[in-house]
């Protein structure tokens, strides 16, 4: 359904992207982030899913400025990987990035961010700094440390109960300092409880979240 392309930020950096259109007239458009993995086949999947709900969906590849292209898997190895890239890479010139996918998609109307993992932290900046309509995080453990800033839209966040890098503390921290923030704890979940790919994964947890998650976008996109 989707096509790699390119697109450029503002520094003059070029990085690639996975964009997947819908069928007919778009409701707006959902920038989709990346977990440390990269944009893989779940990411590649999940913008897929977004077009088929009427969405211009894109993936912008963050670890570009690392490593072109990365696609890595779940296990052990991919992790370290990633983790590595991630540091590499940062949350500004990531934030920089994310920008440079709304900004090619703006064509579709309002546009809306969502981010997994890494990502989720991201979206999360992406709605202080991006000029996004809407943006909804998953399991972003970095969250926590970045409350200092305001959001400039509507924030929906996602996390499970059973999430070893996220303990519930660092949810409360962001319930008390941004009452504003939709959040929904789901028990039983991990971390990655939304990707299908990955051991965690929650199939119940992911169905409830995924319906919040569309019914927050309709409600602030279109």
């Amino acid at each position: 359904m989707g096509q790699t392309i390119e697109i450029t930020a503002s520094d003059g950096h070029a990085l690639l992207a996975y964009r997947a259109d819908p069928a007919g007239t778009p409701k707006g458009g959902l920038v989709v982030i990346q977990e440390i993995f990269g944009v893989n086949a779940h990411i590649r999947e999940v913008c897929d899913g977004f077009a088929a709900d009427r969405y211009v969906a894109i993936a912008p590849a963050l670890f570009d400025r690392a490593e072109r292209g990365v696609d890595l898997g779940y296990e052990e190895k991919g992790r370290q990987k990633g983790m590595g890239l991630k540091g590499q890479v940062g949350w500004e010139v990531s934030t920089i990035d994310t920008i440079a996918a709304k900004d090619a998609i703006a064509y579709a109307g309002k546009v809306g961010v969502v981010g997994y993992c890494f990502g989720g932290t991201v979206a999360w900046l992406g709605a202080c700094k991006g000029g996004f309509d809407a943006a909804v995080g998953y399991y972003g453990g970095g969250i926590h440390e970045m409350l200092d800033l305001e959001a400039g839209c509507p924030v929906q966040l996602h996390f499970g109960t059973e999430d070893q890098g996220i303990p519930l503390e660092n949810i409360d921290k962001i319930r008390a300092a941004k009452p504003d923030v939709d959040i929904h704890v789901y028990d039983g979940a991990g971390h990655g409880f939304s990707c299908d790919h990955r051991p965690s994964y929650h199939e119940e947890a992911t169905k409830e979240a995924r319906a919040r998650t569309m019914k927050f976008f309709a409600d602030n996109i279109g």
